[in-house]
């Protein structure tokens, strides 16, 4: 009979595995939201307050964050800490229409820059995103276009909807849809005087 090695951790430790389990939903969660929001490992970590090893470790599913570093993670990510600790549980098939996460938007920015986006994907799905996004009157980005990897879709809901992509610019009307690579700089205008409403559909694939 062999002895068990002193040295070794306890073999098929439910509680151990749980944890682990636990912490690895945590660090998706954190990657997912952080990514989101455009930020890199380095910001996130400023923000919250916390060292850039803890938060990088944490994403890869390693280590064993305290409380309190976890709710800087969440305030420095606008989520609710229960939000965060909820990791991957929920629905990953069905978001209910009383049940979309709404994505966040500065509170200090002019009102025709508050866009209300509301996530129609399930929050952990990171190859696809559907966005319905509410754009005020005036709205625009052309001060801060968008430039990442992946192809978009857009098709307009309501309203008018000034798709610039590179040099090319493109006006949309109810029931149009453009599709465009993102890593070419690309914004958006509300076109209309009232609300527009866009659906989009990203993917971190480039067709």
């Amino acid at each position: 009979m062999i002895s068990p090695d002193p040295a070794a951790g306890p073999a098929d430790d439910p509680a151990a595995d749980t944890d682990a389990l636990h912490v690895a939903a945590l660090g998706a969660t954190v990657r997912v939201e952080r990514g989101r929001r455009g930020l890199s490992v380095a910001a996130l970590a400023e923000r919250a307050g916390v060292s850039f090893g803890l938060v990088s470790h944490l994403e890869r599913g390693q280590g064993n964050p305290s409380f309190k570093a976890v709710q800087r993670i969440a305030r420095a990510l606008e989520i609710p800490l229960a939000t965060l600790l909820a990791g991957g549980e929920g629905d990953r098939m069905v978001v209910r229409a009383d049940e979309r996460e709404l994505l966040p938007t500065d509170p200090t920015a002019p009102a025709e820059q508050r866009v209300v986006r509301e996530l129609l994907t399930p929050r952990l799905t990171s190859t696809l995103q559907l966005i319905r996004s509410t754009l005020p009157v005036g709205f625009s980005n052309e001060a801060q276009p968008f430039r990442h990897l992946g192809t978009e879709v857009v098709t307009v809901e309501h309203g008018a909807l000034l798709v610039v992509h590179g040099e090319r610019r493109t006006r949309l009307l109810p029931g149009d849809s453009a599709t465009y690579t993102c890593s070419t700089p690309h914004w958006w205008a509300n076109d209309a005087s009232e609300e527009t409403v866009v659906l989009g559909a990203v993917t971190p694939f480039e067709a």
